[in-house]
């Protein structure tokens, strides 16, 4: 449990600094920073190569949470994901207070709540959201493992995680699904 404090402790110094992590989450490990802070956001862009016109997952620890970032999200939603199984990462129109190059351009945010326990605290104790993107370069495949990380990864980051490293339990990515203003659900990933 002394691995899982440091590492936490040393993600929130990396994070409050505008730095980025790399992290394990409630799916695959993913690639962090703090959601409210642009420059961060950009620099995992740069990491991954990646266009910042492709979004990014935002995790959460809490519904409250999704009341802070969303302008009147339809609560309904909340029922839905208590009947998944699967974690479910739910694009949202009106999106606020996260750092613009995180918001897509018709004002949407992709946004999880986040049900890994290591996952939870760092967002709880950081009092902000943090970003999540699978810990790849873009174009490339997605790790099911730590030890399917690239070494460019790796060493792009402020802060590798200790916290799971040896789990060979392959993970997935999360379900998306855009939850739409007339309440109905489009399925963008399954």
């Amino acid at each position: 449990m002394e691995e899982y404090a440091k590492d936490i402790n040393s993600c929130l110094s990396v994070l409050r600094s505008g730095g980025i992590i790399l992290y394990p989450t409630d799916t695959v490990w993913g690639i962090g920073c703090d959601a409210t802070n642009a420059e961060a956001v950009a620099r995992i862009y740069r990491l991954k190569n990646r266009s910042d016109e492709k979004s990014m997952i935002v995790l959460v620890a809490e519904e409250k949470d999704v009341l802070r970032y969303v302008a009147a999200p339809d609560l309904a939603v909340f029922d839905y994901l208590k009947q998944v199984t699967k974690p479910t990462t739910v694009v949202y129109d009106g999106a606020l207070l996260l750092a613009n190059n995180l918001v897509a351009r018709d004002g949407s945010v992709a946004i999880r709540i986040c049900h890994d326990p290591f996952c939870k605290q760092l967002i709880k104790r950081l009092g902000k959201p943090i970003v999540s993107t699978s810990a790849n370069l873009s174009a490339s495949p997605t790790p099911k493992i730590f030890d399917e990380i690239s070494t460019e990864v790796r060493e792009g980051v402020d802060y590798v995680v200790h916290y799971r490293r040896s789990d060979r339990q392959i993970a997935e990515p999360s379900s998306v699904v855009r939850w739409n203003k007339d309440g109905s659900l489009t399925i963008i990933r399954p």
